[in-house]
């Protein structure tokens, strides 16, 4: 069974940093090993969404996630978030320590129903 997360994070108001940090994320720009960390994680997808300095991360993770992933591979996820620090900023309702913040679902179509008739003309 798999779950469904999503993460906000802002980016320092920087075009810029911003245009470097999308490099950064491009096929090929991420690091061989943090991509590793990621799927032993238990992280099946991936995607980060931007607008202005906002981003939304949307993963779809496995029921243990998160996996412990060994030294090596987390040695790297470590450097590679390190490196990330210069761009981002945690958003004002972040708890102390957290970088990516958990959003709430507040309307899922799919627990509407399917009723075809919407009333509007």
């Amino acid at each position: 069974m798999t779950r469904r997360l999503c993460l906000s994070l802002d980016l320092v108001e920087d075009r810029d940093l911003i245009t470097e940090y999308e490099k950064l994320h491009q096929p090929g720009g991420v690091w061989p090993e943090v991509l590793a960390h990621i799927r032993a994680s238990g992280v099946k997808s991936m995607q980060i969404w931007r607008t202005g300095n906002r981003m939304v991360m949307v993963s779809e993770v496995e029921a243990d996630y998160p996996r412990p992933t060994g030294p090596a591979l987390s040695d790297a996820a470590a450097r590679w978030e390190s490196l990330m620090d210069r761009f981002q900023r945690r958003l004002p309702e972040a708890a102390s320590g957290e970088k990516w913040h958990p959003m709430d679902c507040i309307f899922d179509l799919g627990q509407h129903g399917s009723s075809r008739s919407t009333g509007v003309q």
